[in-house]
């Protein structure tokens, strides 16, 4: 598969750690869940610099960061590119759970 058609989300190794032995992954974006949040914040590889900076710029938690590369024909909820405001930047957003199985990397984020 084109490394340029895989998604990227980056969290915490602890919360990875705990979807693989659910099965999904479930969260939406730093601190807030799928279920509150209603889809899961993404990225492209091109994006994933300048998100990682709004997100954990100053992260001092007790976890590594890693970020998940997602196959998206392993997906079962629907994808989508949406922009957060009209004629802004789209990003990729997961409608429903990542199962453990779509995630086809973990890479360490420094």
């Amino acid at each position: 598969m084109p490394e340029d058609t895989r998604i990227l989300h980056i969290t915490e190794r602890s919360l990875w750690e705990a979807a693989r032995e659910r099965g999904t992954y479930e969260m939406s974006t730093r601190g807030r869940t799928l279920q509150e949040e209603g889809f899961i914040h993404c990225s492209t590889r091109a994006q994933l610099p300048s998100v990682a900076a709004f997100l954990y710029g100053s992260y001092d938690g007790p976890d590594d960061l890693v970020v998940l590369v997602v196959d998206p024909a392993r997906l079962e909820a629907p994808l989508r590119y949406e922009a957060p405001k009209p004629g802004g930047e789209e990003f990729p957003h997961v409608y429903g759970p990542i199962p453990v199985t779509a995630v086809v990397d973990v890479e360490v984020w420094k």
